[in-house]
């Protein structure tokens, strides 16, 4: 019977400095990758804002609000040069894709018209829904030019003006969801900073 104790006392004994152990090098892991991760999060942003702010020089202003009906904030970053507020990159998401959530970037012009996209971060399915990434493709540029305030978007199928990318409707209406989100947000902040 001792030794069955002692047996028992010895697995725990080193089934505890097996969980420590794992947990101090999760921790030092964790610590060594934190800083560089941030950072390379910070980069990819600042990469999207200069994409859909295409030869912008001014000033950014950051505001956080929420859209009314939902419940997660969207980061409008007010464009002003020389004083003036000049469009918007906004950092907007929606939770109706196919594998889930997805964020993009969206730059907006003055009157909230598109001037380009890019997308943050996805899950969709690869070589389907993740063609919301490809920039050259026909499904992003249709949205340059494009004023959702005027006329929300929408995929064909639903009476909208957007082709919708083959066998990905689902990813598509959710793209435009997140485009509209981001000009609801545009037109929100700006009216409450009266610009």
């Amino acid at each position: 019977m001792a030794k069955k104790e002692s047996t028992l006392l010895q697995l725990v004994i080193t089934l505890t400095l097996i969980a420590v152990t794992a947990g101090v090098a999760l921790a030092a892991v964790y610590a060594l990758t934190k800083d560089p991760i941030e950072a390379a999060q910070q980069q990819k942003k600042k990469d999207a804002i200069n994409q859909v702010l295409p030869n912008f020089q001014g000033e950014l202003k950051e505001c956080t609000c929420t859209v009314e009906g939902d419940k997660d904030p969207v980061k409008v970053n007010l464009a002003y040069q020389d004083g003036q507020c000049c469009g918007a990159a906004v950092e907007t998401y929606t939770n109706k894709a196919f594998s889930g959530r997805f964020d993009i970037m969206v730059g907006l012009d003055a009157e909230g018209k598109v001037l380009g996209t890019a997308v943050l971060k996805h899950s969709e399915t690869p070589g389907l829904g993740a063609k919301i990434t490809d920039s050259e493709s026909h499904f992003i540029q249709q949205f340059v030019g494009m004023n959702p305030a005027a006329n929300p978007l929408k995929v064909k199928k639903d009476g909208g003006e957007v082709d919708a990318i083959t066998a990905a409707t689902i990813s598509s209406r959710a793209f435009c969801d997140a485009v509209n989100r981001a000009v609801a947000a545009f037109n929100q902040v700006k009216e409450e900073n009266h610009e």
